[in-house]
């Protein structure tokens, strides 16, 4: 084997101090870094552009590319004022665990892959199903992220209302699928990828705070149901991305069962604030769920990629995905030491995705995510309530959740245009990130509470960014 690929023991201790350096000093200094270091394509490029390398460079050297150039030129997820999009800012405990977890390389396949690693994912989705009301029955497994999860419960769907489906496709059948105008574009891309079509996924109508009408989702399933289509499944949102609206889960879950519907819950962003004390009224019949997505690498601070699928029904998941071949087949193994994931989701190589989950919440305890949680809300809440009290913003949804909409008001011209080219400013300026959104035809600055070192002082530094930044485009 080449000297360079069998590196020496005393070289990897060498290569982890100084890697392990890096990565204290960068946790030490998050808060008084910019959020973004505005850069350009051709200027990255100019810094990093070689031909493959034949040879060699020494880790030092990589290392400090990795310091100059990636840490410097990367959006920072973990800043306290990174509001954009719905994005964790990781953790110390797990950046030591995926060091651990690429050592192991376990390819969590099946339980013979690797039995511990099997497990402990089990014991995790367990904790799942505890914390959030679905009963000892249910099964499911974690994945690459919500987009994959939302596409693994409309796939178990399909299965559950089209029985022969995996094995004849939809033969001409009109299968009708319900979610909202603020629904995720997941949900169209996996009725897409599984036959159903976008022109099948039917938009409810949303109420004045944004949450599905009830009314309305009855309305087109009476309407497609007397022109001869198929409803079979409706998709409430425990938290949109855009809003953070919470759609009415107990009216939906009634109405769903009352008409034979497969009943999908979108946690990827707010399904784990369920463990919170002030999100537990809306949430508490998240186990009614016949599937629920969630993404651990959003409010359980993990990196990136870890969601989870929860099935009420193991066989459900097993209509839609299992499968043999003779070289998966299990030979002289019986009971939970034959089990399968592939027979719960539409992948066969899966890296140990559990580990994250378990150091986190072995190393801090659920109390301690629910107290950060907690925070986070009351952040956003806290937000709203400086905006409302202001007189050149406006709040434009309510709060539900950690998502918070407003915008600019003080200026005489197009509003939407202004707040545009505010929010950009904003975040070429490195000292606040927001994202956007669109809230009833207006512009919509756009922020998510999602990071454990956030606070409400932060809040207020992030309106006395966009008041600074106001004042030299005015």
């Amino acid at each position: 084997m080449p000297d360079n690929l069998a590196v020496p023991a005393e070289q990897i201790r060498e290569m982890g101090r100084a890697a392990l350096d890096l990565v204290a000093k960068y946790y030490e200094t998050l808060g008084g870094r910019p959020v973004l270091q505005p850069t350009t394509s051709d200027a990255l490029r100019a810094v990093i552009d070689e031909p493959a390398p034949a040879g060699p460079t020494p880790f030092p050297e990589l290392l400090g590319t990795l310091r100059d150039v990636v840490d410097r030129y990367s959006r920072h997820n973990a800043h306290p004022r990174f509001f954009g999009y719905v994005s964790s800012p990781g953790n110390p405990v797990n950046t030591v665990g995926s060091m651990i977890a690429a050592a192991l390389n376990i390819n969590v396949t099946c339980w013979r892959s690797g039995p511990a690693a099997a497990e402990i994912e089990l014991l995790t989705i367990r904790w799942f199903k505890e914390l959030l009301g679905f009963p000892e029955s249910a099964a499911g497994l974690l994945v690459s992220g919500g987009s994959m999860a939302n596409f693994a419960g409309l796939a178990a769907a399909r299965s559950a209302k089209f029985p022969n489906v995996v094995r004849e496709g939809l033969r001409g059948a009109t299968p009708r699928l319900y979610t909202s105008s603020e629904g995720h574009f997941s949900i169209r891309k996996a009725a897409a990828m599984l036959g159903i079509g976008t022109e099948n996924v039917r938009t409810v109508r949303v109420d004045d705070n944004l949450r599905m009408d009830v009314a309305d989702l009855a309305r087109l399933v009476a309407e497609d149901r007397a022109a001869g289509h198929l409803p079979f499944c409706v998709v409430a949102s425990a938290g949109t991305a855009g809003t953070g609206a919470i759609d009415p889960i107990g009216p939906i879950a009634d109405f769903a069962r009352s008409h034979d519907l497969w009943f999908h819950i979108d946690g990827a962003y707010g399904g784990i604030a369920a463990i919170a004390p002030s999100a537990r009224e809306p949430f508490a019949r998240l186990g009614e769920a016949d599937s629920l997505s969630l993404d651990p690498h959003k409010w359980l601070y993990l990196p990136v990629g870890c969601g989870c699928i929860l099935y009420r029904d193991p066989a459900t998941a097993r209509a839609a995905f299992s499968e043999n071949a003779d070289y998966t087949r299990v030979v002289g193994l019986e009971n939970d030491e034959a089990f399968a994931f592939w027979d719960y989701g539409p992948e066969l190589s899966r890296p140990f995705r559990a580990l994250d989950l378990w150091l986190l919440l072995k190393s801090v305890g659920v109390t301690a995510i629910s107290e950060a949680i907690e925070e986070n809300i009351a952040c956003a809440r806290y937000l709203s309530d400086l905006v409302n009290a202001s007189d050149d913003f406006e709040m434009l949804a309510p709060v539900d959740l950690s998502i918070f909409c407003f915008r600019y008001k003080n200026f005489d011209g197009d509003l939407n245009a202004f707040n545009e080219r505010l929010m950009f400013t904003l975040q070429q300026s490195g000292s606040s990130y927001l994202s956007n959104t669109t809230v009833a035809g207006k512009f919509a600055l756009r922020g998510c509470v999602l990071n454990y070192r956030t606070t409400r002082k932060d809040m207020e530094r992030l309106l006395d960014d966009l008041r600074s930044v106001a004042a030299l485009l005015r």
